[in-house]
């Protein structure tokens, strides 16, 4: 099975199932030197964690990570960082109804078409618990990135029509204020109305998470097939429920005139606006980059669908199970992760661009 390893010099491979033993993930290509901050890691993977509140699923995992290797005396070595989490409330007979059809809006049939078997416990490798592993990834490149003082924030910009208000870059305790991670109270107070109703009917919703990072520099991706763009865009649409990734003003550009969406150029190395999302040319133009991504309702619902089984016959089920009503608070954190995943990666890539800079480094 392809696909599991992201990245070009920083590198992660996540491994492990839904409701196997454990899961985890290497990280290879990481600096030596950097102080690990397991109290950061640790709180990164609880924004992530089941059970916290009625809007997430009841599974109550402790997602706690235990580092393996790569990290002595609280700093990195340079060597791959093995990071592994224990699976300790798996329910598997809750799936075993659904070994006999396909569940709509899951991968189910095209996992069983391709590789003639499926883990009908939570998906498998499919599963959304597999972020757990990127979420610990993450922390430790958004650890590297703050060192060179990038720091990278998302948060629910909006559940089903109702959307945040909130401008600029919240803080974290503002977003953590709120159980849906939404920095904005009155629009949580009605989004959290909105999801009381649906779940009385056994329904979900979708939404759209917004990640701003800020303290980039100017030079991060190339301008053909590495733009940070393209790059970012693809990793944020590596999450399973992501259907739709815009950067900057994103599909608003089509009704946009060019005198509007240009962003005038100012002394110092400034812009008078950010249209762009801070990338121009696939490169970052210095800007803050903004980033959304839409997230599809959670497909395990308990009102009753059409679906098939195994034999192709038609199907009315009601998914059974601890699923979460709205997938975006918890996918917060893991778009921030893909984010930070990326930005060091193109930090790394970046640092052998120009003659002058390795010059800088190796010649004393």
């Amino acid at each position: 099975m392809a696909g599991s390893v992201f990245g070009d010099i920083l590198k992660i491979s996540t491994w492990g199932e839904s409701h196997g033993p454990v899961l985890g993930v290497v990280v290879d290509g990481l600096p030596a030197g950097i102080v690990v901050d397991e109290e950061y890691i640790n709180t990164q993977m609880n924004r992530r964690k089941p059970g916290q509140t009625k809007y997430a699923t009841p599974r109550p995992e402790s997602d706690n990570v235990e580092i393996l290797s790569g990290v002595f005396e609280g700093k990195t070595t340079g060597a791959p960082i093995s990071m592994m989490i224990k699976n300790t409330s798996q329910r598997s007979g809750d799936y075993s109804e659904i070994a006999s059809y396909y569940r709509p809006g899951h991968a189910d049939k095209s996992f069983d078409e391709k590789y003639g078997f499926r883990d009908y416990r939570g998906g498998g490798r499919s599963s959304g618990r597999e972020t757990a592993a990127r979420v610990a990834a993450g922390a430790l490149a958004g650890l590297f990135l703050k060192e060179l003082g990038i720091e990278v924030t998302a948060y629910t910009k909006q559940i089903g029509t109702y959307a945040c208000k909130t401008e600029g870059v919240p803080s974290f305790d503002e977003i953590e204020a709120s159980p849906l991670r939404m920095p904005d109270k009155e629009a949580s107070d009605a989004a959290e109305e909105f999801l009381t109703e649906l779940m009385e009917k056994g329904d979900s919703a979708g939404g759209i998470i917004e990640c701003i990072a800020t303290g980039v520099p100017v030079g991060l991706g190339d301008p053909v097939f590495s733009k940070l763009d393209a790059l970012l865009a693809g990793a944020v649409f590596s999450i399973g429920a992501v259907k739709g990734v815009e950067i900057g003003d994103g599909f608003d550009v089509a009704a946009a005139t060019g005198s509007f969406n240009n962003d005038a150029f100012l002394p110092g190395g400034k812009k008078a606006t950010n249209h762009s999302g801070g990338i121009l040319g696939g490169i970052s133009d210095g800007s803050d980059i903004i980033l959304r991504a839409a997230i599809k309702p959670t497909p395990s619902i308990s009102k009753d669908q059409m679906t098939v089984d195994t034999s192709d016959a038609p199907k009315r089920v009601s998914i059974k199970g601890r699923h979460d009503p709205v997938i975006v608070p918890r996918a917060v954190v893991v778009v921030e992760s893909m984010v930070n995943l990326v930005l060091a990666d193109r930090v790394l890539v970046g640092t052998g661009s120009k003659l002058g800079d390795i010059v800088k480094i190796w010649k004393k």
